[in-house]
């Protein structure tokens, strides 16, 4: 159990911690001179009896107004709080601060400490008691037990040690963590033969020494393996979520790490400046919190600053568009962020003034992967709702019966901290996508069934606005019926179709099984003529100029016939006025496929363009046109072979 002590300045925090564990956490020369904490603090305490020998970690934190930014470094990560009041002084400002920052964080066990009791009489001892529970109504903490102590004369040391005894015993053990492994680091250091180590609290999931984690976010992912480990102040090979931690790294120097990063495990590495939260603005505000508010923002161990944007507010179902959180009330917003901050599902999330010098608001995050537009649409908020739900299995389920465009699996596990291959039971009906370059998708079987009709219904208005046309091509018709639609969904939408005999695709052409383009009598001759002389001429694909010349008929007459073959998916229009026969498409896209067998997937111009023996303008020429029809899919300057698409393998069926 992590214990975070917090309260006014020169309350006692870390005088009772030494009282309860016997260890100083005023460690800098500058804290013992001065006597106050600066930095953070730690202690750990045995449980007795523990059946699997817990420590108490204690997080002491400081007391003064302008370090509140290193308290919330502590802050985040405790299971139990305790608050330290004076006999002498009673509440302070930072008692009341310190409390909203415990409350806006979620917590709900603590205990209050009524310390140097031995400075008063009873009657104050009673006096401070009353402003406490004054202080704690209204908050999270409004049912703490309140205790007076004192760490010179040790009077009611034993008993709060027996409290926290108590409630470490009740704390279960989270070794089964599913999530991925997430340590918040608070600090970083050298150590003479260890090297570069860093602490924090363990966030979610386990960690052993030789394990591989990254560093995020950083300009490159920064890997290092994991030499040795301290948890709870103890050497150990595993460490796990609830803990306090000492990782030894190799590979990254301390002047590579900073407060505010994260230590995580291999594919769990993640960056954004855009976060949808769920927030709940201190009921002692004096004024409303409005969009575009500036704020500090506290995410794990980071202070970053951002601007509110207000998306809804709790209770307010009408149409999202309130610009203002009231003093107690809670909302839906996004915190636009200044620099990217590693962020997941459920992380505290605590705002301070544009100034530092007052805490504002609080709550947990949603969606670390917040959207630039549409942020605030009833399909939006919709998204926010499932993602607001309880366990990772129900959330997925919402989610999916709220994204009419589909879900990335692969951003959600990212999102949710998860490995990707521990994804809970998919809803029944959900069409599944496993798409290697783009990672699963699932889209809704409600809105796959809409998505079907969509496609049939805008087929049938093409067919009738343009009864010459054969249909139109699939990345035309993806933009008419499913704009929005992810294209891994899409492609398998299509092949399904397909499959069930409810569309037809003839080369990159789709139509209706009742529609078919009939040539003219005129296109029927002009075709026989082309078609002896286009396969014959190979990889360089003919010129309208030439067949026309070659023929002896009218360019523009031929340009006319052509394009009408192409629709029919007889012939290949690569670039203007530039046509492949059938067969050659076939016979290139073999060759493309060999050639990506052995990158695995890639294919550049130059491997293509010696594979085939063409130029390489004529070779980037015919790989656009494989992006395009939807064979390959570009990424930077190599070409991806979509392990999902039969086309052009083999013969095309009509």
């Amino acid at each position: 159990m992590i214990v975070g002590t917090a309260g006014h300045i020169d309350h006692g925090k870390t005088t009772l911690v030494r009282a309860l564990t016997g260890v100083d956490t005023d460690r800098l020369p500058e804290e013992k001179k001065r006597g106050i904490s600066i930095e953070l603090g730690y202690a750990f305490l045995d449980v007795p009896g523990h059946p699997q020998d817990e420590r108490i970690g204690f997080i002491d934190v400081p007391g003064h107004e302008r370090l509140v930014h290193t308290m919330l470094a502590g802050a985040t990560g405790i299971d139990f709080a305790l608050l330290l009041v004076a006999a002498d002084d009673g509440v302070m400002p930072q008692t009341r601060e310190h409390l909203a920052v415990l409350s806006l964080l979620g917590l709900a066990r603590g205990a209050v400490a009524i310390t140097k009791v031995d400075r008063v009489d009873a009657q104050r001892v009673d006096q401070v008691r009353a402003e406490v529970g004054a202080l704690l109504a209204g908050s999270p903490l409004s049912r703490a037990p309140v205790i007076a102590v004192s760490a010179h004369s040790g009077e009611g040391v034993e008993t709060l040690r027996a409290l926290l005894f108590e409630a470490a015993r009740a704390v279960p053990l989270r070794l089964q963590d599913a999530s991925s492994f997430r340590l918040a680091i608070d600090r970083a250091f050298t150590l003479d033969g260890v090297g570069t180590v860093v602490t924090g609290t363990v966030h979610a999931g386990q960690v052993a020494v030789g394990d591989e984690v990254v560093l995020t976010p950083s300009a490159t992912q920064l890997h290092a393996r994991v030499r040795s480990l301290h948890a709870q102040n103890r050497t150990v090979t595993r460490a796990h979520a609830g803990q306090r931690c000492a990782v030894s790294l190799a590979g990254i120097g301390k002047d590579q790490v900073a407060r505010g990063q994260w230590l995580v495990a291999l594919g769990c590495a993640s960056a954004t400046d855009r976060i949808d939260a769920s927030l709940t603005l201190w009921h002692d505000e004096a004024k409303a919190l409005r969009s575009g508010t500036p704020v500090h923002a506290h995410i794990g161990s980071v202070d970053v600053l951002g601007t509110v944007a207000v998306l809804q507010v709790q209770g307010d179902e009408s149409d999202g568009a309130a610009s203002s959180i009231a003093p107690g009330s809670s909302a839906l917003v996004q915190l636009v962020l200044r620099q990217p901050i590693g962020a997941w599902h459920g992380d505290r999330v605590v705002l301070r003034d544009n100034s530092a010098s007052r805490t504002l608001a609080g709550g947990r995050v949603l969606d670390p992967f917040a959207p630039v537009r549409y942020r605030r649409t009833p399909q939006r908020l919709a998204e926010l709702h499932a993602w607001s739900q309880p366990d990772a299995g129900s959330r997925l389920a919402a989610l999916i019966g709220a994204a009419p465009s589909g879900v990335s699996l692969r951003r959600w596990a990212l999102a949710e901290g998860m490995p990707a291959n521990e994804l809970p039971a998919l809803p029944y009906g959900t069409l599944h996508v496993v798409d290697a370059a783009q990672g699963d998708w699932a889209l809704g079987e409600a809105f796959a069934h809409a998505a079907q009709e969509a496609v049939l219904a805008a087929l049938a208005t093409f067919h009738a606005r343009e009864p010459n046309a054969l249909g139109p091509d699939a990345g035309r018709l993806r933009r008419l019926a499913a704009p929005r639609l992810a294209e891994p969904l899409w492609r398998a939408l299509l092949s399904s179709l397909r499959a069930e005999g409810k569309v037809v695709l003839r080369g990159t052409f789709v139509h209706l099984p009742e529609h078919g383009l009939r040539l003219s009598a005129t296109d029927e001759r002009l075709a026989q003529k082309v078609k002896p002389l286009m396969s014959t001429t190979g990889f360089e694909g003919c010129w309208v100029r030439d067949l026309a010349a070659d023929t002896r008929e009218s360019e523009t007459l031929m340009r006319t016939t052509l394009a009408r073959l192409a629709q029919q998916g007889e012939l290949h229009q690569v670039i203007k006025d530039l046509y492949y026969s059938q067969d050659c498409v076939v016979r290139m896209a073999e060759i493309l496929r060999s050639v990506a067998a052995g990158t695995p997937g890639e294919v550049t111009a130059a491997r293509f363009r010696d594979a085939t023996g063409l130029g390489r303008k004529r070779a980037i020429q015919v790989l656009e046109y494989f992006d395009r029809v939807g064979l390959l899919r570009r990424v930077g300057d190599v070409h991806r072979l979509r392990s999902d698409t039969q086309l052009f393998l083999g013969q095309v069926a009509a």
